[in-house]
């Protein structure tokens, strides 16, 4: 009986010694961002074991970083029932209340986790710290406040050290973040998520160079250590974007790195979807339509593969597809729709209604802006989007289309193409009514024109030329006192530049411009006016034939 009980006990420790192998096994395995096998491993351990609340905890914990809430929260609830180490479930709980902006919620539960805790303990105080971090509305100041806590108890704690880092990091605390991250790699050299994130500080401060040199020795230490690919690729992809000089060769370096990545993560539907995003980042149209197309033959039923199908099509040319895809993921009422969703939509409208001349048809235009109109309410910031279209139909004499496009990102003082989208949308609807009769003209468009100039001098008061179409819109509109004003205006901030300035044969051009149309202006109500501007065109043009024909008309 004696000899029963002895190995009996043997059994269960070695099944506890299991478990915690299993655990730890999972744990790495998160880390390095292989969520599959992650949830294998702990469904496998709550299956030879449901009373391990700790397993129940963390594979919730992964179910809520891939945003599936309601497998978390019924991880959460199995915990709960669990006898060992059910406590934690309360913290995936309270992480839930936090996304649901319930923080009375969230301290209850937080309460409960930590009732029992004895006096050594502290993975509670370091999973309430990380719940206030990943949480969908962060606190990184009571984070920091938690895990200082679990700091207080064990100060060479890695993992305590790497969760402040990160909340540092949340704050915008970088030297603080970089001593945590320091710290966590000395207290533990086989953390290397905390010698990694030295290099995600050094990305941030867009030091491209010295991050990839960080990363590097990471990779150094394990060249199968994943995640450290995808700080890479993106460090790359940021440093192409900031350099022009560098896009391609860095470009090319942020998708090879990201396939490393993946090679060394899970070639779940998940890590796909991963490397779709990315691929949308890099614009890797022609990639990401082959890997859209082979999601579709493995998982017919998530939605959103028909987005990256929709944008990758539009952008190789097949507006069709484009337009089915998008459309198929819109209309569902449970998938959430972004502003690049319609964008793409409309843009892809558009795409289809213009012919091999270029010429877009009224009708697909504005079903494609209608589009684009609710991608601007969803994202205001999609307007950046529309200049390049906006320039190209300008490129092609589309004035009244191109101001259309121009006018929706010269709403939002926020787009970095603020200033150019009103500058363009002034001219476009110029030049769409300089040709145009009187009585045709769009004195509404013309008038919103005028008012887009004025705010270009408002935003960039040093551009002259906002005078020069000032004076030319109030010629279209027949304005003789404002055709005055604003010419003069142009005449007196081009002149104080200098001789210089004025001998340009564009700028002479512009000023003879001004002194005729002020001189037409002054023609019917007072001639001595007209004559004397018309004299001061001649003294720059003596060929100027209008001038000539105006003074002799005068007299």
């Amino acid at each position: 009986m004696n000899k029963f009980k002895i190995f009996s006990l043997a059994l269960v420790a070695s099944a506890s010694v299991a478990n915690a192998q299993d655990i730890k096994e999972a744990k790495k395995a998160i880390d390095a961002e292989q969520f599959q096998k992650a949830k294998s491993l702990l469904k496998s351990i709550i299956k030879a074991k449901p009373s391990d609340g700790e397993a129940n905890f963390v594979l919730g914990n992964v179910y809520l970083n891939q945003s599936i809430v309601d497998s978390a929260k019924i991880y959460y609830l199995n915990g709960l029932e669990a006898s060992d180490k059910k406590n934690l479930n309360y913290i995936g709980l309270g992480q839930l209340d936090l996304d649901s902006k319930n923080n009375a919620g969230a301290q209850t539960n937080f309460g409960l986790a930590t009732k029992d805790m004895k006096r050594k303990d502290v993975n509670e105080f370091i999973y309430i710290g990380r719940a206030y971090i990943n949480s969908t509305n962060p606190d990184y100041t009571t984070a920091v406040t938690t895990l200082k806590k679990a700091l207080a108890i064990e100060p060479q704690n890695a993992q305590a050290l790497l969760a402040i880092g990160d909340a540092y990091y949340g704050a915008h605390n970088q030297n603080d973040a970089y001593k945590a991250y320091r710290d966590a790699f000395t207290a533990d050299p086989t953390l290397l998520r905390a010698k990694m994130q030295l290099g995600v500080l050094l990305k941030g401060a867009k030091s491209y160079d010295e991050a990839i040199k960080s990363f590097n020795e990471v990779i150094a230490l394990d060249a199968n250590y994943g995640p450290v690919y995808r700080e890479l690729a993106e460090t790359y992809y940021k440093w192409g974007r900031n350099k022009s000089s560098t896009a391609k060769v860095n470009m090319q370096n942020a998708i090879t790195n990201y396939e490393k990545y993946l090679s060394l993560t899970d070639y779940s539907l998940d890590s796909k979807m991963r490397h779709a995003d990315f691929l949308i980042l890099v614009k890797d149209y022609k990639n990401l339509e082959v890997v859209a197309n082979k999601m579709i033959a493995e998982d017919k039923v998530n939605p959103r593969i028909f987005r990256y199908l929709g944008y990758a099509a539009y952008e190789n040319g097949n507006v069709d597809v484009a337009i089915k895809s998008i459309q198929d993921y819109i209309k569902v009422p449970t998938n959430k729709v972004i502003g690049r969703d319609y964008l793409y939509l409309g843009f892809a409208k558009i795409k289809k209604g213009t012919n091999a001349e270029g010429v877009v048809d009224p009708a697909a235009f504005d079903a494609g802006v209608a589009d684009i109109k609710k991608a601007i309410e969803l994202e205001p910031l999609v307007v950046e989007e529309l200049a390049d279209y906006g320039k190209a139909l300008f490129g092609k004499k589309q004035y009244a289309q191109a101001a259309t496009l121009f006018e929706l990102g010269a709403a939002n003082k926020e787009s970095k193409n603020y200033l150019d989208d009103l500058v363009y949308y002034g001219i476009s609807v110029y030049y769409g009514n300089a040709g145009k009769a009187v009585g045709t003209r769009d004195v509404e468009a013309l008038g919103k024109a005028e008012i887009a100039f004025d705010n270009v001098l408002v935003a960039s008061p040093s551009y002259d030329e906002a005078y020069l179409y000032k004076g030319r819109i109030n010629n279209l509109l027949e304005k003789d006192d404002l055709i005055i004003k604003n010419y003069e205006e142009y005449v007196a901030k081009t002149t104080a530049k200098g001789a210089e300035e004025l001998a340009k044969p564009a700028t002479a051009k512009k000023i003879v411009e001004a002194y005729n149309s002020i001189g037409a202006s002054y023609a019917n109500t007072d001639k001595a006016k007209a004559v004397e501007y018309f004299n001061k065109s001649l003294a720059i043009d003596p060929a100027n034939t209008y001038a000539a024909q105006s003074v002799k008309a005068l007299k």
